[in-house]
C-alpha cells in the first residue's frame, strides 16, 4: 500500500554512486545520485516528490558532509540521513549524530550492512510519521449514540471501511461527517497511512488546484518553494474532500481524471506523480439538484458515490442527546481539569426540545461553554444559552398537553380571559372584538369557569 521509497546517494566517487544505486534499485527502491553537498541541497529543493532517505558521504568537494547535513536540517528537511565515510573520525561522527544522522557507516562499505541500515531508517521514519498522525488525531474517533439511525450508520461504515470503495458522506453541517470519514479510515487497511483532509469550500478557487496537486517553485506568483498537494500527501492513505459540492466545475474535471488514473502533475511540474489514494467525499448539498442545475458533474458523482452514506441530523436522533452531552462533558473535564456538571431534568428536557440547527457541533460548543462557565454541580434551565432558553416558551405552551383538545381548551380560556380584561368585563364589546356570538361567549365563560367584572350586557 505504501509508496516506493526514494533515496538519494551523495558521494563524490562515481563507483560508489553506481554501486549503491544498483544495489538499492535491485531491492525495489527508487535511487538518484549527486556528487556534492551543494548538488544535494539543490536536488532536494527542486525534487517533485518527497525524498525518503539520504546516504551522505563526509568527505565531499566544497561543502563537506557534516556541513551539508547541518544546512539540510536548517532548510527543514527531516528525512533520515545515513552518513558514510572512508576517513571516519570520532569528532565527525559525534557532530553527525548531534545533527540527527540515523547511522554512521565506514568505507569500504559492507552492502548487507548498508541495506540493513537503510531498511531500519525507513522503518523508523515510518513509525515516527505514524506516531505523529496518531497524536494529531488523539480525539477518540467515535460515533456516539444508541439510536436505530446511528446503529445503521455504524453498520454501513463497518461494511464499507475494509474495501477500497469510495464513499460519499451526506448530511447537514455539524452532523458528524468528518468523524464518519475518520472512522472509515481507522477501520480500513490504510489505518497506518496518512488521513489528509481538505475543505473545498474554505479555499479560494485560484488556489484549490495547488492545494490538491501541489506546485513547483515559480509556477505562479507566491510559489516560493516546491510544495506537495493533498493527493501526494495522502499517498497510500485516505484523502477526505469535505464540502465537495462547493468545488468548481473546472476543478471537478481534474479531480475526476485523477480518480480515474491515480496520477497527475504538480502545477508547473513535468514529472507524472503516481499515487494510491482512497478518496472519501462529503457534502451538505443535494448533489442530484446540483447536477440538474449544472453545477456538479454527474460522472464525478458516480465516481465518488460507490458507497453513499447518510448521517442523520441531531434532531432525528434526540434519544442520543444524553449520551452525547455526557461524552462531551467528559472530554472537556479532562481538558480543563474540572469536574463534569450534571444536568437537571428540566435542563435536559429543554435541550431535547431544541431543534439544534448546528447539530452535534452546536451541542459540543454548548457543552464546552457550560464546562467553562459553570461553577455549580447542577446545570439548570437558567444556565443554558439564551437561544436554547428561547425554546422554553414552546415547552411551557405545548409540553404539558397530551391531547389537542386539552391544548385548544387551554388556549380558548386564556384568549377569552385576556380580551375580557382589556374590555373591563364587557361581554358585548368582547364578543364583537373576538367575532363570537354573545350567547356563545356566555357558554364559553360558563364552560371554562371564567370570572369577570364589569358590564355583562
Amino acid at each position: 500500500m505504501a509508496k516506493t521509497a526514494r533515496i538519494v546517494v551523495c558521494d563524490d566517487e562515481p563507483s560508489i554512486r553506481k554501486t549503491l544505486s544498483e544495489v538499492l534499485g535491485d531491492e525495489g527502491f527508487t535511487c538518484e545520485s549527486v556528487a556534492s553537498g551543494e548538488a544535494l541541497l539543490n536536488h532536494l529543493k527542486s525534487a517533485e516528490q518527497r525524498i525518503d532517505l539520504v546516504l551522505l558521504d563526509v568527505w565531499l568537494p566544497g561543502m563537506d558532509g557534516v556541513e551539508t547535513l547541518s544546512k539540510l536540517r536548517e532548510m527543514g528537511f527531516k528525512m533520515p540521513v545515513i552518513v558514510i565515510s572512508g576517513h571516519a573520525t570520532l569528532d565527525s561522527a559525534v557532530k553527525a549524530t548531534r545533527l540527527g544522522a540515523f547511522d554512521f557507516l565506514e568505507k569500504p562499505l559492507n552492502l548487507d550492512r548498508v541495506l540493513l541500515s537503510v531498511q531500519n531508517a525507513l522503518k523508523q521514519a515510518h513509525l515516527e510519521r505514524k506516531e505523529k498522525l496518531l497524536r494529531a488525531s488523539q480525539d477518540s474517533i467515535e460515533l456516539i449514540g444508541q439510536s436505530e439511525a446511528m446503529a445503521r450508520v455504524r453498520e454501513e461504515i463497518e461494511l464499507a471501511a475494509p474495501t477500497p470503495g469510495r464513499v460519499l458522506i451526506l448530511g447537514e453541517s455539524g452532523s458528524g461527517k468528518e468523524v464518519a470519514a475518520r472512522l472509515i479510515h481507522q477501520l480500513s487497511d490504510r489505518r497506518d497511512e496518512p488521513f489528509i483532509e481538505m475543505n473545498c469550500a474554505a479555499i479560494p478557487e485560484e488556489l484549490i488546484e495547488s492545494e490538491l496537486f501541489g506546485h513547483m517553485k515559480g509556477s505562479f506568483t507566491g510559489a516560493v518553494e516546491n510544495r506537495p498537494g493533498k493527493f501526494e500527501q495522502a499517498d497510500g492513505g485516505t484523502l477526505f474532500l469535505d464540502e465537495i459540492g462547493d468545488m468548481s466545475l473546472n476543478t471537478q474535471a481534474k479531480v475526476l481524471r485523477v480518480l480515474q488514473e491515480q496520477r497527475f502533475q504538480r502545477i508547473g511540474g513535468h514529472k507524472t506523480i503516481q499515487v494510491d489514494v482512497r478518496v472519501i467525499a462529503a457534502t451538505n448539498k443535494d448533489l442530484s439538484k446540483e447536477i440538474k442545475n449544472g453545477t456538479f458533474r454527474e460522472d464525478l458523482y458516480f465516481r465518488l458515490s460507490v458507497v453513499p452514506l447518510e448521517i442523520p441530523p441531531l434532531r432525528a436522533r434526540l434519544e442520543d442527546l444524553p449520551l452525547l452531552i455526557h461524552y462531551f462533558f467528559n472530554q472537556f473535564s479532562q481538558a480543563y481539569g474540572r469536574k463534569s456538571p450534571e444536568l437537571s431534568e428540566d435542563a435536559l428536557r429543554l435541550l431535547a426540545s431544541y431543534h439544534w440547527p448546528g447539530n452535534v457541533r452546536e451541542l459540543r460548543n454548548v457543552a464546552e461553554r457550560l464546562m467553562i462557565m459553570m461553577r455549580k454541580p447542577i446545570v439548570e434551565v437558567k444556565d443554558l444559552p439564551a437561544n436554547i432558553r428561547g425554546s422554553e416558551t414552546e415547552e411551557l405552551w405545548f409540553g404539558n398537553f397530551t391531547s389537542l383538545k386539552d391544548a385548544r381548551d387551554y388556549f380558548e380560556k386564556k384568549f377569552i380571559e385576556y380580551h375580557l380584561r382589556r374590555n373591563e368585563g364587557n361581554i358585548s364589546r368582547t364578543a364583537d372584538i373576538i367575532q363570537l356570538e354573545r350567547s356563545h361567549l356566555h357558554r364559553k365563560i360558563k364552560q371554562y369557569g371564567i370570572s369577570h367584572n364589569g358590564s355583562q350586557s
